[in-house]
């Protein structure tokens, strides 16, 4: 397929490049929340959202917020979209694809002058990476009512507060309660699905451009604390020694030989401390995290209760103690049956067969079960599945054939039908 004959891959790519000029240290890609750069993102989005046929604004929270409104009154919501803030030294694709594929879609849809028996909302999410304050998932929580407004005292590395950032960028933080759809204040949404890149290799080795999120990892964090003894490098004998770090050594091992060997589970080891840190002498303390996530709760909390058992179990055998916390949990976001079965209807109609595959990453999607059923589009990403990266990249054929999925799914989605009935009756009335 050639640049000529797409209608959105090529464009798309465009855009992208475009966004990723909108970053607080160039030449790389860092775009926080309630920052200069995110009001340009945001200004640039809102502009693509009005051109392509929508009405599109902030909303109290930062978020960018674009409708395409039904064909029919009374219509629920069907909402989509992604987040357009990055970690530090991202890479052009993370979030964003999700905010440009939709909205091509919608140009496409108006381009025709065709309206869906839903309106179709896209929500450029504020925060999702949570790198200015902390806090992860910022725009969807509050959608979702999941948002905690303690949170509004928390404060960035110069000591503003979230509260005070957001009233300066011009939202109103004390009224992020209105932006709860839990409610029918908005009209009733019905499904959120988000279109994201796969942050991973698995459609890239299978040679798949898209494929069907079955579920969103959920995730379990601890810290780990391991107390020896220190002594002497050359007068302890080793049969004699309470050393912390060999201890810590095997249980880090075993966190990585259990996770490989147990489907849809996955467990990292991301940071570790040992003291005194001396060369010659005997580790007495090591700190170290454990993150282990799973598409499935039964089996991560199954998971989590074996690795602090063996932890026990080495801790006796070297004469060492160990403390194993939790102090994160997450749970799992399955995606609903019948939006996967619509996905993978899309899928098809593209002359690919679908494949279904889990999330070990998380998403705003996964907010949004208390709301609705979800659903997530994967996209092949290059160069190993790297992401969170300059290397991230996608092709503008991949790019093409996701928004062509996720056209053919906002065209042949029909919203329940409760709604069409109470539009009728109140129409009748």
């Amino acid at each position: 397929m050639t640049n000529d004959e797409m209608r959105f891959g090529t464009e798309i790519l465009k855009q992208a490049e475009v966004l990723a000029t909108f970053t607080e240290d160039a030449p790389r890609i860092t775009r926080t929340y309630l920052s200069k750069e995110h009001r340009q993102a945001g200004d640039y989005l809102i502009g693509l959202m009005r051109e392509a046929g929508m009405t599109a604004d902030y909303d109290v929270m930062g978020n960018i917020v674009g409708r395409y409104e039904a064909g029919v009154p009374f219509a629920p919501v069907v909402m989509t979209g992604s987040h357009q803030d990055s970690v530090r030294n991202a890479g052009k694709y993370d979030g964003l694809f999700g905010i440009l594929s939709p909205i091509a879609c919608v140009k496409e849809l108006n381009r025709q002058g065709k309206r869906l028996p839903y309106t179709l909302e896209i929500v450029g999410f504020g925060d999702e990476e949570g790198v200015r304050f902390g806090v992860t998932l910022i725009g969807s929580k509050a959608m979702a009512g999941n948002f905690d407004p303690a949170w509004l005292e928390k404060k960035d590395a110069n000591g503003i507060t979230m509260r005070d950032a957001i009233n300066q960028f011009g939202g109103d933080a004390d009224a992020w309660q209105s932006l709860d759809r839990r409610g029918d204040g908005h009209g009733e949404v019905v499904a959120f699905v988000e279109s994201h890149i796969e942050q991973g290799p698995t459609l890239l080795d299978e040679g798949l451009a898209v494929g069907v999120v079955t579920a969103i990892a959920g995730a379990t964090r601890m810290n780990v604390k391991v107390t020896g003894l220190a002594g002497h490098a050359g007068t302890v004998a080793m049969t004699k020694r309470q050393d912390a770090l060999t201890a810590a050594s095997e249980m880090v091992l075993y966190v990585e030989r259990y996770c490989r060997d147990n489907e849809n589970l996955v467990g990292t080891v991301g940071r570790i401390a040992c003291l005194p840190g001396a060369i010659n002498v005997i580790p007495q303390d090591v700190e170290f995290s454990v993150d282990v996530r799973s598409g499935s709760d039964s089996v991560r909390h199954s998971a989590i209760k074996q690795i602090r058992t063996e932890f026990t179990l080495i801790a006796e055998r070297r004469n060492v103690k160990v403390d194993a916390q939790p102090f994160f949990e997450l749970n799992a976001a399955p995606c609903d049956d019948a939006l996967q079965k619509q996905f993978a209807d899309a899928i098809a109609a593209q002359g690919i067969a679908p494949r279904y595959l889990p999330s070990g990453a998380g998403h705003d999607a996964m907010e949004f079960p208390k709301v609705c059923p979800i659903a997530m589009l994967f996209v092949r990403c290059g160069n190993g599945g790297i992401s969170h990266h300059p290397s991230e990249t996608m092709t503008a054929e991949d790019a093409e054939i996701a928004t062509a999925t996720l056209l053919h799914f906002f065209e042949h989605y029909q919203p329940p039908s409760f709604f069409a009935d109470k539009a009728q009756r109140v129409d009748r009335s």
